[in-house]
């Protein structure tokens, strides 16, 4: 299995070095090797499982991962393939580092462009210095730059996910989201829309893990990922509010003049500590599940509150489409997937779009 791995991933990087001897293709390279080695890691995690060493903690959270790739394939019809079903233990707690970029003043952010993917607004780096190096070349260009830790990924199908021991940091709701957050990707991924992909994957993953423990009659731990996604939505709309302030008060300065720029940095000052204020009184008094004094030293800034955007764009959409569909989330993924499928421009417009229209009807069988 290794060698198999080791091999598609060699000839990968020759294809990416034949048709992109760029910065691009080399960080690509680097990106199928790394893979590479986590695929030749791989066990199958039914031998984890009946291995005797195995901790008996560790032989927990397999099952689970087991349980919760079978209720994403079965119950809500997503593209398992093989993803999940080995199981590959790396040398860290953190698989990937995120990195993202904006410019300081204008809602833009720094983009990179990768085959079949598309342009995204991030960059992941398997080691911790490529990471930092790249944000403060970032910075030193003068962009607002973040990085933060992500412990899974998804290969949108091309290869077979491999469950990572970085993955299972976590507590087991947010583990069998995660599953099911990745396998959507595996299922759909609208080239060039990473905000759209993101926050489908999020409601998904959320909706998603709440069926399954309430489909094991774990119904506190329902409540629970239920109360979480709540969150997630106030979240979402007080970036969404941010935002759409930030842009108006730069719009209202659009030149290129230094006068123009220094106002729309002063513009940005006096928002974000408008915003800070917000997330240590309003915000802290609506959420349960975050602590108040996570929200108290949040970071903000332009590389923030994008990264932030591309995972709680317009939440809403799709429960107003779930919703529409009688909470019924299998029918939900294929009618949301439809509706993006038929609006490549704009699929949270098309969202919208379908949800006004009471004559729309989600597909009553899958």
């Amino acid at each position: 299995m290794g060698r198999r791995a080791l091999v598609a991933c060699t000839v990968a990087a020759a294809v990416i070095v034949g048709g992109l001897a760029t910065t691009t293709g080399r960080y690509l390279v680097r990106a199928a090797w790394e893979e590479g080695r986590i695929l030749a890691r791989r066990r199958a995690i039914v031998d984890v499982i009946a291995d005797r060493r195995s901790a008996p903690a560790l032989r927990d959270q397999l099952r689970l991962v087991l349980d919760a790739r079978r209720f994403a394939a079965d119950s809500l019809g997503l593209r398992a393939g093989r993803s999940f079903t080995t199981f590959a233990a790396v040398d860290h707690d953190t698989l990937v580092l995120v990195l993202s970029g904006a410019y300081r003043d204008r809602l833009r952010p720094v983009t990179w462009w990768f085959p079949i993917v598309g342009s995204v607004p991030y960059k992941g780096y398997f080691k911790f210095p490529d990471a930092v190096r790249a944000a403060e070349a970032l910075e030193q260009r003068g962009f607002d730059a973040y990085v933060r830790p992500s412990p899974a990924f998804s290969t949108l199908g091309w290869f077979d996910d491999p469950l990572v021991s970085a993955t299972l940091q976590t507590d087991s709701l947010e583990l069998a989201n995660t599953v099911i957050h990745e396998l959507t990707h595996n299922t759909f991924y609208a080239s060039g829309r990473a905000d759209f992909n993101e926050s489908f994957a999020n409601f998904v993953g959320t909706r998603g893990s709440a069926a399954f423990f309430r489909s094991r009659g774990d119904t506190t731990g329902a409540r629970e990922i239920e109360q979480r996604w709540s969150d997630e939505k106030t979240m979402g709309a007080f970036w969404g509010w941010v935002y759409t302030a930030l842009d108006s008060a730069f719009r209202a300065h659009p030149a290129d003049t230094d006068p123009d720029r220094q106002a729309r940095l002063a513009a940005r000052d006096s928002l974000y500590a408008l915003a800070r204020d917000s997330l240590r009184t309003a915000v802290a008094m609506r959420v349960r599940t975050i602590p108040a004094e996570a929200l108290a030293r949040a970071r903000l800034d332009n590389a923030v509150l994008l990264a932030r955007r591309v995972y709680r764009t317009h939440l809403d959409d799709f429960d107003a489409v779930y919703a529409r569909c009688g909470g019924k989330l299998r029918r939900a993924v294929v009618q949301v997937i439809d509706i993006a499928r038929g609006n490549e421009r704009d699929p949270f417009a098309g969202l919208r779009t379908w949800v006004q229209d009471t004559r729309n009807e989600c597909p009553a069988t899958t």
